[in-house]
């Protein structure tokens, strides 16, 4: 009997979760059933639940293709040199978001998957080390610009990373629900709170 490739394995994962975005996106995660899924993937539902045991694990897995994605983006941002003004790097993280957040993209899944992560102990603990690793980077980013000498030195880069974590998911929902937010929206609305500040010297 010929061996099962690693490549052959990934082609089925990606099959699976291809089609269970594409139902998530279409009816909601609450409303998209393990048979909506199968249908979707022309896979039987033996076959689905070899590589994944429930749609707990279906969901995520599809978050987490968009999430490691979004974290090395971000990631890769804080540590750019020359160091990014906030404003920028601002608007580069909602670009990003942007590209992922249109009619099939996967960021437009997020508050169904913030919500259900409220009840659903697996899914909230994947969210929660989500948003840990992009707070880091952010704490990453802020001490730069401590040691730049763009914000104070007694600077709480902890509180000061909470705070622009909140940023994208405001950004996310705005986006989804009202569509009347844009990058430069954002950018231009930091350099304004910025302009009487220390932060000036980051616009």
């Amino acid at each position: 009997m010929p061996r099962v490739t690693e490549e052959h394995l990934e082609r089925r994962r990606r099959q699976i979760l291809d089609a269970a975005r594409a139902c998530f996106i279409r009816k909601g995660i609450h409303e998209t059933s393990m048979q909506d899924v199968f249908a979707a993937s022309g896979l039987s539902a033996g076959a689905v639940y070899r590589y994944y045991k429930s749609k707990s694990d279906i969901i995520e897995a599809v978050a987490s293709t968009v999430v490691g994605d979004l974290l090395t983006f971000f990631a890769d941002l804080a540590r750019r040199d020359p160091l990014l003004p906030l404003d920028v790097m601002v608007e580069e993280l909602a670009t990003k978001v942007v590209s992922l957040s249109g009619e099939d993209g996967p960021l437009r899944l997020a508050p169904q998957a913030w919500g259900l992560a409220m009840h659903d102990e697996q899914l909230g603990r994947y969210i929660r080390e989500s948003i840990e690793a992009m707070r880091e980077t952010w704490m990453f980013y802020a001490g730069r610009l401590v040691d730049a000498g763009l914000l104070p030195p007694e600077t709480d880069v902890e509180a000061v990373a909470k705070t622009l974590f909140g940023l994208m998911p405001g950004f996310v929902l705005q986006r989804l629900v009202m569509g009347d937010v844009t990058p430069e929206i954002l950018r231009s609305g930091i350099r304004s709170l910025s302009r009487d500040s220390t932060l000036t010297l980051l616009a």
